[in-house]
């Protein structure tokens, strides 16, 4: 009697169960209007979502790589609802730009916002522009624009050339016809680390800078090692003060960069009000910017290093994937390497270059851009709905009008970024390295929509885009690149080997190995 008792009950709980997760699911289809697409067992950006094996019932989160070219086409259209039977609530994923309008990214006053917990890691600095939303986004916004100026960009020109001078003669580049490069992200990491040092932050970073005289952490140190570790800020803090040598070395030199930040506010604060002439880094452009603002509109110190070092997560290992991403492209288009060397030799020659130079590298830039339409590193973008709201979904290519779709209050969306820039709406072919599809498209145009697009587009747009141009011209101008291939290997099968991304903190490629043989016969 017994045993069948707890039978009743186990029976009794598995169709309550059974029952809730219908219930749920039911739920579920009714926030997204019942529009198409995959029903899975788990939330998509939940940890079993991430985590777990892809399967063809359950794609996962990052099926947004693994599937681009043909995931929406399955569907039938530009936006689908992920929506969870098991755990979870549902997700609207889209891939259309004009959804992304409507959508608003948060700079005015919108229906959508940024879900805490899609922020929480990139304020564990203090809040900054990337996290912030509406009234605190517009005060972050009223400081840190004004450091993204002419002055800034001078700079970073300045400093990159400096820095490939500097790393050709430190690396032995300047004694050699030929040489392999394991992997040419060793070398487009430490550049853009040097720029963001000295261009974000003031510093005087060189490229073989020399350990403390003491023995302990230099600030350049301390700065590689968050940003190689850049990683754990989505761990819970708990974990990383646990006594394992990577995570103390991580602690150690978090504290030693909060306390020399600190200072430095203090310090560059008191040139501000002296008047004294100063560098026009972004740091520096910050703390003036904020001396000059009404007591209402001012950020804490807090703030002011949490944009900073939100900057340099943001505009570093971006930047380095970027270019070196444009140099696999290029080193597997040999005829397009060579129009883009034509160029460079026709706008700047042997001579040293300058900013001027910049808006005449066309083919430089159509390179750079089209290497990050096919490898955004800024994959996704997250928001959650604030009230039951309703979005207009454009209907299929050669079909006029809109489709409504309520949305139900607490809904999360996904912009597929990813999904934006494999989207035949916009790009033809875009499974294709063409950089030819920029020739003639303004800087500034929002078809580069890998940089976001609204008044909330990536405000260091212009500073990447520079910095890049202007290594990549420096460093094609001298070489030509190729693939290092294995022994038997063709080029097809390098690029299906190397030109492939991983997903972590952004969408980043696998070790890129290259081959440089110098364009002219030293003298």
């Amino acid at each position: 009697m017994e045993n069948l008792n707890w039978y009743t009950v186990s029976v009794a709980l598995a169709v309550v169960f059974i029952l809730s997760r219908v219930h749920k699911f039911m739920n579920g289809l009714k926030a997204v209007n019942h529009l198409a697409g995959p029903r899975v067992p788990f939330e998509l950006l939940s940890l079993p979502g991430v985590f777990l094996p892809p399967t063809r019932r359950n794609p996962g989160f990052f099926y947004v790589w693994n599937l681009r070219h043909h995931f929406y086409k399955i569907w039938g259209s530009e936006s689908v609802a992920f929506v969870p039977w098991l755990t979870g609530g549902p997700t609207l994923v889209t891939t259309n730009v004009d959804v992304v309008r409507q959508v608003n990214l948060g700079a005015h006053r919108s229906s959508w916002e940024k879900s805490e917990d899609t922020t929480r890691a990139i304020k564990m600095f203090g809040m900054n522009i990337i996290a912030a939303d509406g009234e605190q986004w517009r005060k972050h916004r009223r400081i840190v624009g004004p450091a993204f100026s002419k002055d800034l960009y001078q700079l970073v020109w300045q400093e990159v050339c400096h820095i490939y001078d500097e790393m050709t003669e430190a690396e032995g580049w300047s004694q050699k016809d030929t040489f392999e490069v394991p992997a040419i992200q060793s070398f487009t990491f430490k550049m853009a680390l040097l720029i963001i040092g000295n261009c974000g932050f003031g510093f005087n970073f060189e490229w073989s800078e020399p350990p403390a005289a003491d023995g302990t952490m230099s600030i350049q140190e301390a700065l590689e090692h968050v940003t190689d570790l850049t990683r754990l800020i989505f761990l819970p803090r708990w974990i990383t003060k646990l006594p394992i040598p990577l995570f103390k070395r991580y602690q150690t030199a978090y504290a030693m960069l909060m306390q020399f930040m600190r200072e430095q506010i203090a310090e560059r604060r008191q040139l501000v009000r002296g008047g004294t002439p100063l560098r026009k880094d972004i740091f520096t452009t910050m703390v003036q910017a904020n001396e000059d603002e009404e007591a209402r509109f001012k950020l804490d110190d807090d703030e002011l290093i949490g944009n900073i070092f939100v900057m340099l997560l943001a505009g570093h290992e971006t930047t380095a994937h970027s270019v070196a991403a444009t140099l696999g492209l290029l080193a597997l288009h040999e005829d397009i390497q060579d129009e883009v060397h034509e160029e460079i030799m026709s706008v700047i020659g042997h001579r040293d270059s300058a900013l001027s130079d910049f808006t005449k590298l066309e083919k430089v830039v159509s390179a750079f851009y089209e290497a990050i339409r096919m490898f955004p590193p800024g994959f996704v973008l997250v928001r959650h709905a604030t009230e039951d709201t309703v979005l207009h979904l454009p209907n299929p290519v050669g079909q006029e009008g809109t489709t409504s779709l309520p949305i139900q209050k607490g809904t999360r969306l996904i912009v597929d970024v990813i999904g934006i820039q494999y989207n035949p709406r916009y790009f033809d072919e875009p499974e294709k390295f063409k950089p030819q599809r920029w020739y003639g498209v303004s800087r500034d145009s929002e078809s580069a929509s890998a940089f976001a697009v609204g008044s909330r587009a990536c405000l260091g747009r212009k500073f990447a885009t520079i910095e890049s141009v202007c290594f990549l011209a420096s460093l094609l101008r001298d070489w030509k690149v190729t693939p290092t291939l294995r022994v038997g290997e063709t080029k097809e099968a390098w690029q299906d080997r190397v030109m492939d991304a991983k997903i972590m903190l952004t969408l980043s490629l696998k070790d890129v190995p290259l081959t440089f043989t110098r364009r002219e016969a030293r003298k």
